[in-house]
């Protein structure tokens, strides 16, 4: 179900009936993960995070990462931010 880079492979997830009465799994988020700052990056009009990711962590669904360190929960939060945290590239 998840990619084998994913954050949340190896989640315990729980089942659930939703509004519609259908009985669906969910994942919670997991934890935030200690992450240091690289430094800030100027963000400049066109750049998306996922650009930023793969130039600084070598991975552009690294996106998340920056959210996280960010401490927002959707990349659309950082759309008007001019200055971004970078994390250090993970090994």
């Amino acid at each position: 179900m998840f990619d084998p880079n994913s954050r949340y492979l190896g989640v315990a997830g729980y089942t659930a009936i939703d509004r519609r009465g259908r009985m669906v799994t969910v994942i919670p988020a997991p934890d935030k993960p200690e992450q240091a700052l690289l430094g800030l990056h100027r963000r400049t009009d066109g750049q998306r995070l996922d650009h930023l990711a793969f130039h600084y962590l070598a991975d552009p669904a690294g996106y998340w990462r920056i959210c996280e360190l960010s401490d927002v929960m959707l990349p659309d939060a950082l759309a008007e931010a001019r200055d971004i945290p970078i994390p250090v590239k993970a090994d």
